[in-house]
């Protein structure tokens, strides 16, 4: 079981982008070792095995198919004529069914296990016979087998996608229960069948159905699923978090807890779910964590209460810790006290002991700043201290090298930088990078469209914001919303980075780059005005001379330098991506896993959107010159084949979701 688990692992992990610009050459070792693993073994695997930790199917299935195992052998076609009814429909024999109901057979005559040709069908996922079947009068909600359930709960049991639509085109209906008292929806959240669950909320049945039990969608996605989906599905579709069940009174975060589903938790707590609710017994959710000895569930859950400002604090520093919006000024000053704060420091006349003293107070005020830090962040933080660092620059620049700076274009060059980096800064925060917006009624179309058109896969299908992700988009787990033409989120800019807002995200980088270049320029006519440098003296007495001179300027330069660097990269692969590659930082790291980039036939890769190092570049910005440049009009929000984009052929290979995998069957 052991390959099992990390096949699933590997399958399922995705490459979160980010501003760093070494993150493609760190992942590529990793992906490379990665590469044979992924694809082994899992041509073996039944699919109730395939879906993540979801307890397997009765015994009276007889789907025990170990993970070890090869498949079975196929028999023959001089033995399908020997075929009975039951063993036919197994192994999708349509003609050797076709002569037996001919030859009298009654489509709706139970076997020896109470079980009818119908459900062997469904639960094979052989669609032309049930399409046989059903025009030779079967009854579509039969109740049969051990658990009582009728087909389309073995069909959904299963994960067969297309054979639940066939069925329940048929009229088949979900909301019957089965043995054991559940429903479709049920069943198909306990073996995390996400795409059903979302054609069933969309034909209908509803969110928080409570089965015999009491247990909704939601609390068995906590109990059992340890995985994001299909409780975020859920969760978009609202389902209730608070919610009790009538037999233990336990929420979904109970359950959650109880089961040690941290992922699931996680998500449960960021749509709000009830953190002080107590069960029959009188536990709340952080009880059963602590009985469950599980230490991380009950810090994550200590720290989502003191965020929310719960319980009741004792002292003046938990008051103010307990404040949302004392948290976030403090996490936005904190990068301009320290910035300027140890530049004064180093400015002070002062004996090296009462400078050490002031900065051991200074790490004191850090540490205490820091109870104050919460999951935000990681947003605030970066952006707050690219700001400081403007500001602290801006600032020395006023107070020591502008005076020294006697030519008029220089500062008409600065002036000029600025007015360019501000404005492409706050574009980049405010325009919107390309949210793929959806109500309710557009996500229960999309989903019906999808899935009667047999289309409806993960490939192009995000089950957090419930709608078909166009080619390039991506789902920002940090901003929670769909991105058209998905770069990667950048906490400096305090926005994702897509196809509304990339081009402004680049000037910000250029002119960001060039003014530090500038503010490094301006501080070598500074010292060279007013340090008496002799160009024949070592650079340690030079370098002395320039921090003793004006120790405040020179902690600046130290920050542009460090912030010159990592501009600098960024910038260049930026451009190495756009121009050279035609390709997003996200599809840089995760191109393998696109379909668009694999050339059919082969396992070379190709870029249906690379245009030419300059085209490309002319795409990005928009930059239309007559008869010179002229970029593609292309709205990614809705492109979601290469013929879409720019005329390309369509690289795409058709969807095999939901279709019949012929190397075993369940007899």
């Amino acid at each position: 079981m052991l390959f099992l688990q990390d096949d699933i692992i590997m399958a399922a992990k995705e490459v979160d982008p980010s501003c760093n610009p070494l993150d493609p050459l760190l992942q590529e070792k990793q992906r490379n070792s990665c590469q044979n693993h992924d694809h082994s073994h899992s041509q073996y695997l039944p699919q109730h095995l395939d879906r993540g930790r979801a307890s397997p199917p009765p015994d009276n299935l007889n789907m025990g198919v170990r993970d070890t195992a090869p498949a079975p052998k196929q028999p023959g076609p001089e033995e399908y004529k020997n075929f009975d009814i039951v063993r036919a429909t197994q192994f999708g024999v349509f003609e050797r069914v076709v002569e037996l109901i001919e030859g009298g057979f009654d489509v709706n005559q139970l076997d020896h296990e109470n079980v009818s040709v119908l459900h062997w069908a469904a639960i094979n996922n052989r669609s032309e016979i049930v399409k046989y079947y059903m025009s030779k009068g079967a009854v579509i909600d039969r109740f049969g087998g051990d658990l009582n359930s009728t087909p389309l709960h073995w069909a959904t049991r299963q994960g067969h996608f297309q054979m639940v639509v066939l069925l329940m085109s048929y009229g088949a209906d979900p909301s019957l229960r089965d043995g054991e008292g559940c429903s479709c929806i049920h069943l198909a959240t306990q073996f995390s069948h996400t795409t059903i669950v979302a054609y069933l909320i969309a034909k209908g049945q509803d969110v928080d159905m409570q089965d015999q039990n009491g247990l909704t969608p939601l609390m068995w996605a906590a109990n059992r699923v340890f995985g994001p989906d299909p409780a975020r599905l859920l969760i978009t579709f609202n389902a209730s978090t608070s919610l009790k069940q009538t037999s233990t009174g336990n929420t979904a975060l109970h359950w959650g807890c109880a089961s040690g589903n941290h992922m699931v938790i996680s998500l449960l707590l960021d749509s709000g779910a009830n953190l002080l609710a107590t069960n029959n017994n009188g536990d709340t959710p952080a009880d059963l964590a602590a009985r469950s000895k599980n230490g991380y569930i009950v810090r994550l859950l200590k720290r989502e209460q003191h965020e929310r400002g719960l319980g009741t604090p004792s002292g003046l520093l938990t008051r103010l810790t307990s404040s949302k919006d004392m948290r976030q000024k403090v996490m936005a000053l904190t990068p301009f006290i320290l910035l300027f704060t140890i530049g004064i420091i180093f400015e002070l006349s002062q004996p090296w002991w009462v400078k050490l003293l002031l900065f051991a107070v200074l790490g004191g005020f850090g540490r205490l700043a820091g109870r104050f830090a919460d999951r935000r962040a990681q947003n605030i933080v970066p952006v707050a201290t690219y700001l400081a660092t403007k500001v602290i620059m801006y600032s020395a620049w006023f107070a020591f090298p502008m005076m020294y700076m006697e030519s008029w274009s220089s500062h008409l060059w600065f002036l000029l930088l600025s007015v360019a980096l501000t404005y492409n800064f706050w574009m980049a925060v405010k325009c919107d990078p390309g949210v793929i917006q959806a109500g309710r009624e557009d996500r229960v179309k999309t989903i019906l469209e999808l899935a009667e058109t047999h289309t409806l896969n993960f490939d192009q299908f995000c089950t957090t914001c419930i709608i078909r992700r166009p080619l390039r988009s991506k789902h920002c787990n940090i901003c929670n919303k769909c991105i058209a033409k998905f770069d990667h989120h950048c906490p400096w800019v305090y926005n994702c980075v897509g196809a509304g807002n990339h081009k402004y995200f680049l000037g910000f980088l250029f002119f960001l780059f060039s003014a530090l270049i500038f503010s490094l320029y301006s501080s070598a006519v500074y010292w060279d005005a007013t340090c008496d440098l002799m160009s024949d003296e070592p650079f340690s007495s030079t370098l002395w001379k320039i921090m003793s001179h004006a120790p405040f300027y020179f902690w600046v330069q130290c920050n542009v330098v460090v912030h010159l660097i990592w501009v600098g990269m960024l910038l260049i692969c930026q451009l190495f991506q756009i121009m050279w590659l035609g390709m997003t930082t996200n599809e840089r790291l995760n191109y393998r896993r696109y379909k668009h980039f694999q050339k059919e036939g082969t396992n070379k890769s190709v870029n249906p959107f690379h245009r030419g190092v300059l085209q490309n570049l002319v795409d990005l910005m928009g930059w239309r010159v007559p008869c010179l440049c002229r970029p593609a009009s292309v709205d990614w929000r809705y492109s979601f084949d290469t013929d879409d984009t720019i005329g390309r052929h369509n690289l795409t290979n058709p969807s095999t979701f939901g279709m019949a995998k012929d190397n075993y069957q369940y007899v």
